[in-house]
C-alpha cells in the first residue's frame, strides 16, 4: 500500500465505527504556556480531558501533525542518524470521549492491523501496564485478558511506568497504556533472537508502531493521583513507522514519505542515496526538516530568534549545515522541496498549498541569510586556530550560539585541523545556557482550589464593561520569583489576550475590598484572570469592572487594524495576509506578507484609506456563532494557522471594504477612531512586513508634538518663509565649515612631523616614538601616522589622542619590521587598548583603538615600549 492509502484506509476504517473525522490542528500552539507546538496527537483534544470544553463528538478519528524538537519530547540530534526519528510526524489518532474504553479499543486496534492492513500476527507483541506501588496502582489486568483473546501470552508484556503509564506533563490526565510493537528483522534474525526481548530495547526493527491510552486519572500537583469523572480513550499510530511495516522496509525514509524527496535532493546534488554513510544522513536530515519548516511557516511561525522561531530556525540551519559540509551544496537549496511536499499533501493538509509561494521565499532568504553567517563562522575558526592550539569549551558554545554551529561540525572542522574540542567546557556552557531558559521560564501551577459549581465561564466583554460575578475557582503560581493568583469567575466582562490584542485589566470590588486584574489570559479555553493576592473571602460576590479608558483605546487600535489590512490589499495587492498582529491601548502592530518595502507614497495612500473610512463613520456589524464553513464561503478573511471552531465571529466594517473572522474587541463605528498615523515600516523576516501605527488621542499627541518642533525650528531660523530652504541654508554652511576645520586640523597635524622626528629613540634598532598629540580628529592622525612612515624606516608609531571626549590610539610599523621582527600593529592595538578600557583592530601594518578611560593614555603610551624591548 502506498502512503495515502494507508492514511485513508485509517480514517475509513473508523469513520465506520462511527467516529466523527476531524481535521489536524495547526502545528503552532496558541492559549497554553506548556506548549510551543503540536507534540502529540491528543494535545489539540487537552482541554476535553481537562473538562473546560464542551465534548461535541463522543468519538473522533484523525492524522495530526507533531512536532517534537523542544522540551521533554526532544529527540533532533537524532533525527537523520537513525531510521525512526522525526521533527514533523503525522500522528493517526481514535479518540473516545466518555464513550468505549479498554475493549472496543483493543478490538479495533487488532482489527485494523490483521484484517485490514493484513500485518503478520507473529511479527506483533503488545505490552501492558505492570502496575506500581508508589502510586498504588495494579496491574492493568483487564487489558491483558482483552488481549488474550487475539495473540499468544507470551507475546503479551509487562511494562513499567516509564513505558506504560501515560502523562500529560507532571500535572493532568493520564493512564495507563498498551503499546503495540512490530518486529521488521528477517527470518535469520528472529531466528537468533526472540523479538519479545528487544521491545522497548531502542531496536530500530523492533518497534512500538501503536499506543493505546486509558484516560482514567488526574495527576494533581502534589503527585498524588485522582479518579476523572469520565474514562477516555487516546491512541496515537505513528503514520511513518507504519508505512515502514506495511511497505516492508527497514527505514521509515526508505518509504514513499520520504524516497521522493530524497531521489530529488540526490539527482540535484549528485550523489547517490545508499552510497556512504554521511551523505545518506545528510539527505535524510533535509527530507525530514523541510517538513517541519514548511508546516510551521504554513501554520503561522517565521523562523525568529526568540521562542518557537527559534526552534523552527535552528531545524533549517542543521539542515542547511548537513547540505553545505555533506552534499557540497552552497546555494539556497531547502526551498525546491516545497513543491514536493505540496503534491505529497494535498488533500490532507492543502492549507501549504495555499501559501506555497510565501513558504518558499520564506525558506530560500533563510537559506542565504544562514549561509552567509556559515561563511563568517567558518572565517572566525579559521582566525581562532592561528592563535590557539586547542578549541576551547567557551569558543564552540559561541559558534554554536552566535553562529548556529551544531558541536559537531566544530568538532570536524577541528579533526581536520589535527585539533581536539573542550567538550567538557561546552557542555558545560550549554548546561548553563538551559538552565537559564528553565529558570526564565519555569511555572510551579498548584492545583485548582474550588470555590462555587465548576462551571464554563460566560463571556459577557462584548456588551458589557461591568457585571456581578463569583469566584468559581482559583490556584496560586510562581514564576521568575514571583507568587500571583489566578482566578476563574462564573462569567466575565473581562477580554482574555487573543487574536494579538492584550488582556483586559481591572478590578473586582464590594463593600469591603478591591482586587486589581493585571492581566487576562486564556489557557486551555479558561479565561484566567490574573491577581496579585486574593479576596479575602473567595465565596463573596463581586463586580468585575474592565478598566474603560484602556479597552477604549484598545479597541480603537483594534478596529484600525482591520481597516489597515483591507487598505493594504487595494495598494499593494491581494497577495497581502496578515501575518501577526499586537493591539494594545498604545498602539498597533501589523504584520503581513509583502516582499519588498513599503515607500512612503504607498504609506500616504494607505493611511488616506484608511482615514477615509473613519470619516465615514462606518457602523460595526458583528455576526456571532456564524457556522465556519457558511463564513468563509461567503468570503470573509480567515488567518492561516488559526484554529476555529464550529462557529465563529465576523466583523465587518462595510461589506464591500473589511469582512474578518475575530474573536476581539471593537468599535461601534470607525468614527470613534479619531484618526490615523503610521509610525513605522520595517522587515520582520523574509517575505514579511511590519508597520506600527497609532490612533485616536496619541495621533492627535504626534500631530501636536511635531507642530511644537516645526514652530521651535522656525524660531530657531528666524523665521523664514520657506522651512526647508532655511534649514538647507544652514546645513550647507555648517558642512562648508566643518570642511574648513578639519582641512586646519589636517595641515595642522602635518606641521608636527618635523617635531615628532626629534622625539624618535632607536631601541633595538627600531625607531621608537609613542606620543600624545592635540588632534581631535581620526582621518588626521592617520593621514600624519602614513607621512611619518614614508619619512622614517624602521618605524614604530603610536599616537594618542582624545577625540569627542574619548582616547584612541594608533599605532603604524614599517613593513621590513612586520616582516622581519613579525611586530603586528593589530596585536599590539589590542593589548595598548586594555588601558584605556576599550580595544580595536586592524591590519598588521596599522591599526587603531578606542575605549572609554581617557586616563589611561599615558599608561597606554608607555606599554608601548615593552614590544621592542
Amino acid at each position: 500500500m502506498d502512503s495515502k492509502s494507508i492514511r485513508k484506509a485509517f480514517l475509513d476504517f473508523f469513520e465506520s465505527k462511527q467516529h466523527k473525522i476531524v481535521p489536524s490542528a495547526p502545528l503552532v500552539v496558541k492559549n497554553d504556556p506548556t506548549l510551543m507546538f503540536i507534540n502529540s496527537g491528543m494535545a489539540p483534544f487537552k482541554d476535553i480531558f481537562l473538562g473546560v470544553s464542551p465534548i461535541k463528538y463522543s468519538r473522533v478519528a484523525d492524522t495530526q501533525k507533531c512536532l517534537r524538537v523542544s522540551g521533554k519530547h526532544n529527540d533532533l540530534e537524532e533525527v537523520g542518524i537513525d531510521t525512526y526519528h522525526h521533527t514533523m510526524f503525522e500522528m493517526l489518532g481514535n479518540w473516545s470521549f466518555g464513550d468505549y474504553f479498554k475493549t472496543e479499543a483493543i478490538e479495533w486496534a487488532w482489527e485494523l492491523l490483521t484484517d485490514v492492513y493484513k500485518l503478520p500476527k507473529d511479527r506483533l507483541y503488545v505490552t501492558v501496564f505492570e502496575g506500581d506501588t508508589k502510586d498504588n496502582l495494579a496491574p492493568d489486568n483487564d487489558a491483558k485478558e482483552i488481549w488474550r483473546k487475539f495473540i499468544a501470552e507470551d507475546r503479551i508484556l509487562y511494562g513499567n511506568k516509564k513505558d506504560n503509564f501515560w502523562e500529560m506533563g507532571d500535572q493532568g490526565p493520564c493512564g495507563p497504556c498498551s503499546e503495540i510493537h512490530i518486529d521488521l528483522r528477517t527470518e535469520e534474525e528472529r531466528a537468533i533472537k526472540d523479538g519479545k526481548e528487544l521491545v522497548n530495547n531502542d531496536h530500530p526493527q523492533v518497534v512500538e508502531i501503536w499506543n493505546n491510552v486509558f484516560m482514567e486519572f488526574n495527576r494533581k500537583a502534589d503527585g498524588s493521583l485522582e479518579k476523572l469523572p469520565a474514562k477516555h480513550v487516546d491512541t496515537g499510530m505513528g503514520f511513518e513507522r507504519l508505512c515502514m511495516a506495511l511497505q516492508g522496509k527497514r527505514s521509515n525514509y526508505d518509504t514513499d514519505v520520504f524516497q521522493p524527496m530524497i531521489q530529488f535532493i540526490a539527482g540535484q546534488c549528485g550523489i547517490p542515496y545508499g552510497k556512504e554513510e554521511k551523505t545518506d544522513i545528510a539527505m535524510r536530515v533535509m527530507a525530514d526538516h523541510i517538513r517541519a519548516i514548511a508546516f510551521t511557516i504554513t501554520d503561522g511561525q517565521l523562523p525568529s530568534n526568540t521562542g518557537a522561531g527559534y526552534v523552527i530556525r535552528r531545524i533549517l540551519r542543521r539542515a542547511v549545515r548537513y547540505a553545505y559540509t555533506f552534499l557540497n551544496l552552497k546555494e539556497p537549496f531547502l526551498y525546491k522541496l516545497v513543491a514536493l511536499l505540496v503534491d505529497q499533501f494535498d488533500g490532507v493538509f492543502s492549507e501549504l498549498k495555499e501559501q506555497k509561494s510565501f513558504v518558499e521565499k520564506v525558506v530560500k532568504e533563510e537559506e542565504s541569510s544562514f549561509l552567509r553567517t556559515l561563511a563568517s563562522g567558518i572565517q572566525r575558526f579559521e582566525r581562532y586556530i592561528a592563535d590557539h592550539k586547542e578549541i576551547e569549551g567557551e569558543f564552540a558554545f559561541e559558534l554554536y550560539d552566535t553562529y548556529g554551529f551544531p558541536i559537531d561540525l566544530t568538532q570536524l572542522l577541528a579533526r581536520e585541523n589535527k585539533l581536539i574540542v573542550d567538550m567538557d567546557g561546552f557542555n558545560k556552557c550549554l548546561a548553563q545556557q538551559k538552565e537559564r531558559s528553565r529558570a526564565a521560564t519555569a511555572i510551579d501551577t498548584g492545583d485548582w482550589i474550588l470555590v462555587g459549581e465548576d462551571t464554563e465561564t460566560e463571556f459577557l466583554g462584548y456588551d458589557r464593561l461591568e457585571s456581578e460575578v463569583q469566584v468559581v475557582k482559583y490556584r496560586k503560581i510562581k514564576a521568575k520569583g514571583k507568587e500571583q493568583y489566578q482566578l476563574v469567575l462564573n462569567k466575565t466582562p473581562f477580554y482574555a489576550e487573543g487574536g494579538g490584542q492584550v488582556g483586559d485589566t481591572g478590578v473586582l470590588e464590594n463593600a469591603n475590598e478591591i482586587i486589581h486584574i493585571t492581566d487576562t489570559k486564556k489557557e486551555n479555553n479558561l479565561i484566567v484572570h490574573f491577581v496579585d493576592h486574593l479576596p479575602d473571602d473567595p465565596s463573596k460576590v463581586f463586580v468585575a469592572q474592565v478598566d474603560s479608558d484602556k479597552r477604549r483605546d484598545t479597541a480603537n487600535n483594534h478596529s484600525a487594524t482591520h481597516l489597515l489590512h483591507a487598505a493594504l490589499k487595494q495598494v499593494l495587492g491581494d497577495h497581502v495576509n496578515q501575518k501577526g498582529s499586537l493591539v494594545n491601548n498604545e498602539y498597533l502592530r501589523f504584520d503581513f506578507s509583502h516582499f519588498a518595502k513599503v515607500t512612503d507614497e504607498e504609506i500616504a495612500a494607505i493611511e488616506r484609506i484608511v482615514n477615509e473610512k473613519i470619516r465615514e463613520n462606518i457602523k460595526l456589524i458583528e455576526q456571532r456563532k456564524v457556522p465556519y464553513q457558511q463564513a468563509i464561503d461567503s468570503g470573509v478573511t480567515a488567518l492561516f494557522g488559526e484554529k476555529y471552531g464550529d462557529f465563529v465571529r465576523v466583523i465587518t466594517f462595510d461589506p464591500t471594504y473589511s469582512n474578518e473572522l475575530c474573536g476581539g474587541i471593537h468599535v461601534p463605528a470607525t468614527g470613534q477612531i479619531g484618526s490615523f498615523k503610521v509610525v513605522a515600516e520595517s522587515a520582520v523576516a523574509a517575505g514579511v512586513r511590519r508597520i506600527e501605527a497609532i490612533t485616536a488621542t496619541k495621533a492627535e499627541e504626534l500631530y501636536n508634538q511635531q507642530q511644537a518642533i516645526v514652530n521651535e525650528v522656525k524660531t530657531l531660523l528666524k523665521n523664514p518663509k520657506d522651512v526647508v530652504k532655511g534649514l538647507e541654508s544652514v546645513l550647507e554652511e555648517n558642512n562648508r565649515l566643518r570642511k574648513e576645520l578639519e582641512q586646519m586640523i589636517i595641515q595642522k597635524a602635518s606641521m608636527l612631523k618635523d617635531d615628532l622626528v626629534k622625539q624618535v629613540e632607536l631601541v633595538n634598532g627600531v625607531n621608537f616614538i609613542a606620543v600624545k598629540v592635540d588632534i581631535p580628529s581620526a582621518e588626521a592622525i592617520k593621514n600624519l601616522s602614513f607621512e611619518m612612515r614614508e619619512k622614517l624606516t624602521d618605524l614604530f608609531l603610536v599616537i594618542g589622542a582624545e577625540i569627542d571626549g574619548k582616547p584612541s590610539i594608533s599605532v603604524i610599523i614599517s613593513d621590513n619590521l612586520v616582516q622581519d621582527k613579525k611586530m603586528n600593529a593589530s596585536q599590539i592595538v589590542r593589548e595598548l587598548g586594555k588601558e584605556i578600557q576599550g580595544g580595536g583592530g586592524g591590519q598588521p601594518f596599522y591599526a587603531t583603538a578606542g575605549g572609554k578611560d581617557v586616563s589611561g593614555l599615558q599608561r597606554a603610551l608607555d606599554k608601548a615600549r615593552q614590544f621592542i624591548q
